[in-house]
């Protein structure tokens, strides 16, 4: 999404992304269809209580509620810090990570940047060009980066796809340019054919899951996303939690070898 666009601009085009008509709109926020014609051309101004509750009928994200109101010349709601100035947010989101030991767990923001991550992750990036290791860490770059983690992982074929989907995904939620620049790099990265290891006869595979050499043997993950539920903060809002779960019982055995527990 361009922020540098007027009001109407913004409007029409989540509008468009969210798959809505203008009539749909004009429903879920209680307007009529004229009037919300004329507020995407330019033709009305909105008031504050009408971007509100426009940008609750496209379930738009903070960052881009506080956007629509600036672009409709009304101050932001929502305030934005960097999580690095936020002793109350890193504290929470550490808490949780540790919680999750002895599997790696990682906090990012909404552009993959590495925010924090428990003891269990260093181990998981060593040997990595020690560039891509450098702040601020982008976790998908290290992940599928021929000199990142990329020959390490077993199934890196399937792996690719899948980070490739859930980006485009984002994007198209989003409209993010600096996601969708991301995705045109990651898409260059080589991928050899697939390694992963065959499912057993009958098995059924649920996910797709990170299989990760390391000194202590295949480490076959499975992942889950969380995110803050009722945030009233952009860059909290924004915090993603990738947490990583051993898909197998070798798997939780070895990472507790790896931690020492």
């Amino acid at each position: 999404m361009q922020h540098d666009l007027d009001f109407g601009e913004q409007l029409r085009d989540w509008r468009q992304r969210r798959r809505m008509s203008q009539l749909d709109l004009a429903a879920e926020a209680d307007l009529s269809t004229r009037h919300l014609s004329f507020v995407e051309t330019g033709r009305a101004k909105p008031s504050r209580e009408m971007v509100q509750r426009l940008s609750e009928a496209l379930e738009l994200p903070l960052r881009s509620r506080n956007s629509l109101l600036i672009a409709a010349g009304f101050a932001p709601t929502f305030p934005e810090r960097a999580f690095e100035t936020s002793p109350a947010a890193r504290e929470a989101v550490q808490r949780i990570l540790d919680c999750h030991m002895p599997f790696p767990a990682l906090a990012v923001d909404r552009h993959w940047h590495l925010a924090a991550s428990n003891s269990a992750v260093p181990a998981l990036m060593a040997g990595a060009l020690a560039a891509l290791l450098e702040p601020p860490v982008n976790v998908l770059r290290l992940s599928l980066h021929p000199e990142g983690l990329a020959p390490r992982i077993a199934n890196l074929a399937d792996w690719k796809r899948h980070i490739l989907e859930r980006l485009r995904h984002q994007v198209a939620e989003s409209g993010d340019p600096v996601l969708e620049e991301l995705v045109e790099e990651l898409r260059g990265y080589p991928a050899p054919a697939s390694k992963s290891p065959a499912p057993a006869s009958g098995e059924i595979s649920i996910a797709v899951p990170l299989v990760l050499d390391s000194p202590v043997g295949l480490l076959s993950f499975l992942s889950t996303t969380t995110v803050f539920g009722t945030p009233t903060e952009v860059t909290l809002s924004e915090l993603a939690i990738e947490s990583f779960f051993p898909a197998d019982a070798e798997t939780g055995d070895r990472l507790r070898q790896l931690s020492g527990i």
